[in-house]
């Protein structure tokens, strides 16, 4: 299967989500095979048979692929006997014994990333709590593969910006290296926004290590942690302004400096972390105390110099 394999862990977290919340005996799903008009059925929960495993289901044919052509959840209550579908895959819902079934599109900028199903092994209407069920289960994997497509388009945006930026210092251009590391700057800050919206903890420590490859400190620093290092939660060790190492930062905290870094107001890392401006305030104070900086700038350039930020 060519779908991305982040992606399946969604889809197969969504199917066993909306099984316990309907009590409904099969579900069962896939994602867009890359460049094609089809899915691909990858995961199945409460299945008895493989018979609906890797079958592609192309757009207008069937169930799902009246879903996909439509970008609209659909139903039947008799899967074998509907007029409203065509039936290529009735073989395979047949020897899985399912007769009433739901397909629920996921849909991502107007593009269908893949879908999901729920069935019943008796032909009765699914009913309308069932089928909110099935939509709030897909809109949950919408929402982690917009996260993960802003990821990849920072890391690209980051890594590109960091590569301009180090030409140009290496040219001696120091306008277009400020302006590549002012690119790499913002990535950075908008990354670690993202981290706490990511339920995958491998994808989350991920990001938050491309994040440590950002700052300068880190290729200087070691599996312990150090200057401009960060740890799996996302904070750092940072050297205060006397340049004693020792200062812990919390992740919220390099958050938030990351924001203000990045030129964002109060308000403005309030609205990209999801937190209130007292409690950035709050995050920035115990930030600057620790660092020993008495405004926001000087807590800035302190984590600059400590490699804690790019």
């Amino acid at each position: 299967m060519t779908a991305d394999a982040p992606g399946v862990m969604e889809i197969r977290g969504a199917l066993a989500r909306l099984r316990r919340g309907t009590g409904l005996p099969v579900a069962f799903g896939g994602l867009v095979d890359a460049g094609h008009r089809w899915i691909r059925i990858s995961e199945l929960n409460g299945n008895d048979t493989a018979a609906l495993r890797s079958l592609a289901v192309t757009a207008g044919n069937g169930l799902g692929g009246k879903a996909i052509a439509l970008a609209r959840p659909c139903a039947v209550v008799d899967y074998s006997s509907s007029q409203q579908i065509s039936h290529e895959y009735d073989a395979a819902v047949a020897e899985e014994g399912l007769r009433s079934v739901l397909a629920v599109p996921v849909v991502v900028r107007r593009r269908v990333r893949g879908v999901l199903y729920g069935a019943l092994r008796s032909a009765q209407p699914l009913g309308d709590r069932v089928l909110g069920a099935a939509v709030a289960a897909a809109r949950d994997v919408e929402q982690a593969l917009v996260v993960r497509d802003e990821v990849g388009e920072l890391l690209a945006v980051g890594a590109a910006a960091g590569a301009a930026a180090a030409d140009a210092a290496r040219a001696g251009g120091a306008a277009a290296a400020g302006a590549g590391w002012e690119q790499v700057r913002e990535a950075h800050a908008a990354l670690r926004a993202l981290a706490p919206r990511i339920g995958d903890p491998a994808l989350r420590a991920e990001l938050l290590a491309v994040c440590g490859l950002l700052t300068p400190g880190a290729a200087g620093a070691g599996a312990s942690g150090g200057v401009g290092a960060a740890g799996a939660s996302g904070g750092v060790g940072v050297a205060g302004a006397s340049g004693a190492v020792g200062v812990a930062l919390t992740p919220r905290e390099v958050d938030v400096l990351a924001c203000v870094a990045a030129g964002a107001t109060n308000a403005g890392a309030g609205e990209r972390l999801g937190l209130g401006v007292e409690t950035v305030k709050s995050y920035l104070r115990s930030a600057m105390r620790k660092l020993g900086a008495h405004t926001r700038g000087e807590a800035v350039a302190a984590a600059r110099r400590a490699g804690a930020l790019p």
